[in-house]
């Protein structure tokens, strides 16, 4: 009877008290609340979170952290923040023992994207033959990455004439994405082969690979003297070591609304990453550090000014040579590559 006794003192006790053997799942116990529940943010906010302690455990200490770092107390100021979704954990120490919890959060940009216009400048004749993937500009060259399996090139034009210059198939395995040139070499994606490429940019000699980490695709590619970034079909755009390749952090692109996906290829201009956005006839402009849109340049209308085929297909490829406000821009198989400035509206 003592021993029936004491057993039911033991479960009563555990009940009021929260033994810790009683705690296997931490969110049966406690939650992360919000305040107003609210799910978006802008830089400019913070979070108000709090513990609800569901089933009043007696708890020795709580810790927030946002992103993997320690938070002083539950205001999270969001103001150096990137866009996109954010993690905030709860720690409860319980009798000594921690139980984590959980809350996504969503940080979108500040501001409404501007939107600007376009007009054309010059009209260059562009190889209709070529599914561009990747453009850019060393010096006065063209250099340019073409895609399709068993059609994948690399090449190198005289953007006034449209001849290619010098050009290497990739392999028929291979389906060419985006390129960058950086140190006197040059970068090149491929799409799900979870590779890229390294080449001399004079001989197209092949000196290297290089792997994907976290992205599992290859998109688009530009860099800004000391990094390349690269796009992957989703919004996130990665940054990579120059010397090694490696994925190193990532951005999400945001507008003030919702995430802008499939970004496509890519173009370091003025300290901001420009984004063709797949299947939109649309450059977004990004800012690097955030990922916030900052400017969408409205392309509606540049495709039907090339020749109607059946293999025409999406805007996609941007060039920039220094000139201010001054793109070259084109897409896959396109028979003319175009000269435009940026208007301001």
């Amino acid at each position: 009877m003592k021993l029936y006794k004491t057993f039911i003192f033991i479960f009563l006790a555990c009940i009021f008290a929260g033994c810790e053997d009683e705690i296997k799942n931490a969110n049966d116990y406690f939650s992360l609340e919000i305040k107003e529940g609210k799910k978006v943010f802008t830089p400019a906010e913070s979070v108000s979170v709090t513990l609800n302690n569901k089933k009043n455990v007696e708890i020795r200490s709580t810790k927030f952290i946002l992103d993997g770092t320690e938070i002083a107390t539950g205001s999270i100021p969001l103001a150096q923040q990137r866009m996109g979704i954010h993690t905030i954990e709860a720690v409860v120490d319980v009798e000594g023992k921690e139980y984590s919890v959980y809350k996504d959060i969503t940080i979108v940009a500040p501001t409404k994207p501007e939107i600007y216009g376009y007009t054309i400048l010059e009209t260059y004749p562009h190889d209709p033959k070529a599914y561009t993937q990747g453009l850019e500009f060393s010096n006065d060259t063209l250099y340019e990455s073409t895609g399709q399996y068993k059609q994948s090139t690399l090449r190198k034009t005289d953007y006034t004439t449209g001849e290619v210059v010098q050009q290497m198939a990739i392999g028929d395995q291979y389906f060419g994405e985006g390129l960058t040139i950086l140190d006197g070499k040059i970068f090149q994606l491929t799409w799900k082969s979870g590779n890229g490429f390294i080449y001399n940019k004079d001989s197209f000699k092949k000196t290297g690979t290089f792997v994907y980490g976290k992205s599992k695709e290859g998109w688009g590619m530009c860099n800004d003297g000391e990094n390349i970034y690269k796009s992957d079909g989703t919004e996130k755009i990665w940054t990579l070591d120059k010397e090694t390749l490696a994925e190193q952090k990532f951005i999400e692109v945001y507008t003030n609304k919702s995430k802008i996906d499939t970004i496509n290829e890519l173009e370091w201009v003025d300290n901001k990453i420009y984004a063709n956005i797949y299947r939109k006839d649309a450059i977004a402009i990004v800012n690097p550090k955030s990922g916030a849109v900052e400017a969408v340049i409205n392309l509606k209308g540049l495709k039907e000014k090339v020749t109607q085929t059946a293999e025409l297909d999406v805007l996609n490829g941007i060039a920039y040579k220094g000139e201010p406000n001054i793109l070259y821009v084109t897409g896959k198989n396109w028979d003319k590559l175009f000269k435009i400035e940026v208007v301001k509206n």
